[in-house]
């Protein structure tokens, strides 16, 4: 039987291919997020929240510059994590078409009976 689209499995591989994109975006979606949380808590603490980074001393980055780093660095992180947000929303509802439940059937709760009786 052969598919009005290319053949009989090619919507077999159209979703093999989907889903292996889904894996792929799926993964650097996970990457984006941890990476985000960390810089979040890197940032300097302005109002008494979680930052790590905050606090006095001398550190690996300090000062005016890396804020600056900080602060463009997770801009582009949240724009990633939209960015792959929508991405997995575009490809999981790709593959759905949409149904109904009125569409469906209900199964009959009434035991069905032979028409004839069995011969002995």
């Amino acid at each position: 039987m052969r598919n009005a689209d290319g053949g009989a499995g090619s919507l077999w591989r159209n979703h093999m291919k989907s889903a292996s994109m889904i894996q792929i975006v799926l993964t650097i979606h996970i990457i984006i997020a941890a990476t985000l949380v960390v810089m979040v808590l890197m940032q300097k603490s302005e109002g008494g929240g979680l930052g790590i980074g905050g606090g006095g001393g001398g550190g690996l980055m300090t000062g005016r510059s890396a804020a600056n780093v900080l602060t463009k660095s997770t801009g582009i992180l949240a724009a990633g994590f939209f960015a792959t947000s929508l991405g997995l929303a575009v490809l999981a509802s790709g593959s759905n078409a949409p149904t109904s439940i009125i569409d469906q059937t209900a199964p009959s709760a009434e035991p069905k009976e032979p028409s004839a009786p069995l011969a002995q």
